[in-house]
């Protein structure tokens, strides 16, 4: 799933602080999903180290070299794991 950000929310209560997670680069992020019929689940692995002061769990990050072997039912599927340090820009939306 290409997206340009996504979103982690902190706080015991509302109104949460809302972080706004984009590509340190500026580029789109592959996010590692599933489909089945009409449905779809986007996958989560333990946080990287931009992440985790936010949550404890991040979306699967997929290096953009990596999204035609993911795509590839034929190919080996590429391994999981959290994004690197650097590898995202945080921004404090509320």
């Amino acid at each position: 799933m290409p997206v340009d950000a996504f979103y982690e929310f902190t706080g015991a209560k509302a109104p949460k602080s809302k972080w706004r997670f984009t590509s340190a680069d500026g580029a789109f992020l592959g996010v590692a999903g599933l489909v089945r019929d009409d449905r779809f689940t986007l996958l989560t692995c333990p946080p990287g180290p931009d992440i985790a002061p936010y949550h404890d769990r991040q979306v699967v990050i997929l290096p953009q070299g990596d999204w035609s072997a993911w795509l590839d039912l034929a190919r080996a599927a590429p391994r999981i794991a959290p994004a690197p340090a650097g590898a995202l820009a945080v921004l404090q939306v509320r």
